[in-house]
């Protein structure tokens, strides 16, 4: 099996519930919770919630994202996990790359499923639904990149976990931009300009990860 291939099932065994770090069940809890506690905060009128429940779940699965941030990287850092891996060969830039997958896994899939039951509570008709899942589908991987990023610039201070959720919310806005916008205009247009953002993020993460974790280890 490849270096990567390794990396990729350790951090899953991590970062899936009932890993050490298995904290995929958070951003669902919420995720879930937005979308009961919305209708007490509008009231029963079912084509306002019709319109902007859309909106308001990709609002939740932005905010959502922020929960694992903590655990994302830190404790490797702290516990010297990256300096193994360099004695052994294995550079950052492949260390982050399987947690990039890994920690899209661990949270995307479970999100794109609970819009099943979050669409019901808020009313959404089935083509605003679709365009909801393939819009988190194509947006998802930009923002789990955004967070990996966000995770290893953060990882070396003792405030990271709140300073990680400030910066990831306004480098992810064109993603929530294009990918909200594509349910009020009805279209895929939206949701093609996500997907393209979450491509160049995906690209751009392990690299820009494994240099702040190599500054983290040489300081």
């Amino acid at each position: 099996m490849s270096a990567f291939g390794i990396l990729l099932r350790r951090d899953l065994i991590l970062l899936l519930p009932g890993g050490s770090r298995g904290g995929a069940i958070l951003p669902l809890i919420f995720f879930l919770a937005v979308a009961m506690l919305y209708p007490f905060a509008v009231g029963p009128d079912a084509p306002l919630l019709a319109r902007t429940g859309g909106g308001v779940l990709w609002v939740a699965a932005l905010l959502a994202t922020i929960l694992p941030l903590d655990r994302l990287v830190a404790d490797d850092l702290t516990h010297g996990v990256f300096d193994q891996f360099a004695l052994r060969g294995i550079a950052e830039e492949t260390a982050m790359a399987s947690r990039l997958v890994a920690h899209w896994l661990a949270f995307a899939p479970l999100l794109l499923v609970a819009c099943l039951p979050a669409a019901a509570l808020l009313g959404l008709e089935g083509d605003t639904l679709g365009l909801l899942v393939l819009g988190l589908l194509a947006g998802t991987p930009g923002l789990a990149a955004i967070g990996l990023i966000v995770a290893s610039l953060m990882a070396s201070l003792r405030a990271g976990a709140a300073l990680g959720g400030l910066l990831l919310l306004p480098l992810a806005v064109p993603i929530l931009i294009f990918g909200a916008g594509s349910l009020a205009q009805g279209d895929a247009t939206g949701i093609a300009l996500a997907g393209a953002i979450s491509l160049a993020l995906c690209g751009i993460a392990p690299f820009a990860a494994g240099a702040a974790i190599r500054a983290a280890r040489e300081n």
